[in-house]
């Protein structure tokens, strides 16, 4: 059995991708715990979700800081004050610096709403919809000083169908990304999941540029 991988969640809102990481770990033998929540606003639900579950939370109000570079080094602080194996972006709704993605490289997850890379950014759902697309999904990938941009772990894709709207296609996205992101999780922790100067490996095999694909 792998050592126990602890696991800081940075969150800026409902934590619903927490909440699934917290069922998933529980329901299932795993190395991985969350061992933090940190947010960047107080009244973050993702916190209520944590402190429910008995894990330890932490707010750092990113307007108390001047400027981003000032804010990152305060939240990594706090967040190796844990000493976390593997640090995980669940909605943490801030643009991270160079320096603090350097700091957690090979460590550091993040889920975006389509499958990357297209439509990087916002409005995912809406963007798919008005260029036509057949398929949408969701991505977990390593972070790079690239936005949306580093290596891929795991997609999960979804049909667009007819009658789809931005809320119908946001709702099934959320469905896939709470199976997904909790999978990566469990990979990285199990030893199964890597990052080298070759990009990301599950184990020992190159993912591709596609990384992981499952259709649902």
């Amino acid at each position: 059995m792998p050592q126990r991988c602890d696991v800081v969640v940075l969150l800026s809102g409902t934590g619903g991708n927490l909440q699934a990481m917290i069922d998933s770990l529980h329901e299932r033998a795993s190395p991985a715990r969350i061992c933090a929540v940190i947010s960047n606003r107080a009244d973050a639900f993702g916190l209520e979700r944590a402190a429910r579950a008995g894990i330890a939370t932490h707010v750092l109000d990113h307007t108390a800081y001047e400027g981003r570079e000032a804010f990152d080094a305060a939240l990594i602080q706090a967040i190796d004050a844990f000493q976390p194996a593997l640090v995980v972006l669940a909605g943490f709704m801030r643009i991270l610096t160079p320096g603090f993605v350097r700091h957690y490289h090979g460590r550091l997850l993040n889920i975006h709403p389509s499958l990357l890379p297209l439509y990087k950014g916002l409005h995912t759902h809406q963007r798919v919809l008005d260029a036509g697309g057949a398929e949408h999904g969701c991505s977990v990938h390593f972070v790079t000083e690239e936005l949306d941009g580093g290596p891929l772990v795991v997609q999960a894709v979804v049909s667009v169908e007819l009658h789809d709207t931005p809320a119908t296609l946001a709702q099934k996205v959320h469905a896939r990304e709470h199976l997904i992101y909790p999978l990566a999780i469990r990979w990285f922790a199990e030893g199964r999941l890597t990052l080298d100067e070759h990009g990301a490996s599950l184990d020992g095999e190159p993912l591709g540029p596609s990384g992981h694909l499952i259709r649902y």
